[in-house]
């Protein structure tokens, strides 16, 4: 197999992962807590890089670094992004939080600007603006349709976009399965923090479906349960590892694409699973986001070296 059929492989298996996960994790936040969702996760993809995915990479040098202090702060940021994105999809539809989300290239190129002082012509600032506009027709300031939560997705692509300029960082002398590892790690410790604050449930009387969701008691979690637990686990080790393999064995400016076909997915999970149907403000302002983030791929790709973009998910 040729190395771009190998990349887009394993970048359609992982963004098929990464949709199941965000459907598994909204159907989930009815009736546990985000941290103890997030930490049972990270166990299981814990044990799965360490047992199965290290061997067959790093070996023994998996937790091996020199830059700990760099992963620990891109690890909090990653925690962030996700929990912020998951806080979301516990009070709004599927498909709107993943497009708000998906703004993140743009701010990726925004970033790249303030922080590592990087050119952008007048042509990715227009993409830019086009992106943020879609966000504003998605989320609707000002109307009744607007919600606080849209807020979330939002802010969870501003801290992927701090993890993409890390990434850039250390991503040269750091391999994806020793990132991977200390991503988990950061799970599990901020986990344990929540559960300890607040998993007694002292702050569960919320009415707000995303507070809710992030001051809940913890339970034990019901046997029929189980299986989900284990899939979004393993899921989510397998998908970190299978987008890193992608962006390692094919161009960046070839793969990038394939993660936006986690949009379409979840507007069809959301009609499935939750009878969620996008509006016609909806699709357009998904157009918007979809057609400037991957103009700003694109752009990039012919403007700078392509090893400089990096996955697009969590």
């Amino acid at each position: 197999m040729s190395p771009a059929k190998l990349g887009a492989l394993c970048a359609a298996i992982s963004v098929v992962f990464f949709s199941i996960n965000d459907v598994a994790i909204k159907f989930l936040s009815g009736g546990y807590a985000l941290h103890q969702v997030v930490l049972i996760r990270s166990v299981i993809g814990l044990l799965i890089i360490v047992i199965f995915i290290a061997p067959l990479t790093t070996g023994r040098a998996l937790a091996r670094t020199k830059r700990l202090k760099m992963h620990m702060l891109r690890g909090l940021c990653v925690v962030f992004a996700n929990m912020t994105f998951f806080l979301g999809l516990a009070a709004m539809p599927l498909a709107d939080a993943v497009a708000i989300f998906f703004v993140s290239p743009l701010i990726i190129t925004l970033f790249s600007v303030l922080f590592l002082g990087e050119v952008v012509g007048p042509r990715r600032w227009a993409a830019i603006a086009v992106g943020l506009v879609g966000v504003l027709v998605m989320m609707r300031p000002g109307t009744e349709a607007f919600q606080l939560a849209s807020l979330l997705p939002l802010a969870a692509a501003f801290c992927y976009a701090g993890i993409h300029i890390i990434t850039r960082r250390i991503g040269g002398t750091e391999s994806a399965a020793t990132m991977a590892f200390y991503i988990q790690i950061m799970f599990i410790v901020v986990g344990i923090l929540f559960g300890l604050i607040v998993g007694d449930g002292r702050f569960g009387n919320q009415s707000d479906a995303s507070l809710a969701f992030l001051f809940r008691a913890w339970t034990w979690p019901l046997p029929a349960d189980y299986p989900i637990f284990i899939l979004i686990g393993i899921g989510i080790a397998v998908a970190g590892y299978l987008i890193s393999q992608a962006y390692r064995v094919a161009e960046a400016s070839f793969i990038a694409p394939f993660e936006y076909l986690a949009l379409p997915m979840s507007v069809g999970w959301g009609m499935v699973f939750f009878a969620e149907f996008p509006d016609g403000w909806d699709y357009f302002g998904m157009a918007l986001i979809l057609g400037a983030g991957l103009f700003t791929v694109w752009r990039e790709a012919r403007t700078k070296p392509v090893t400089l973009q990096r996955p697009l998910r969590r």
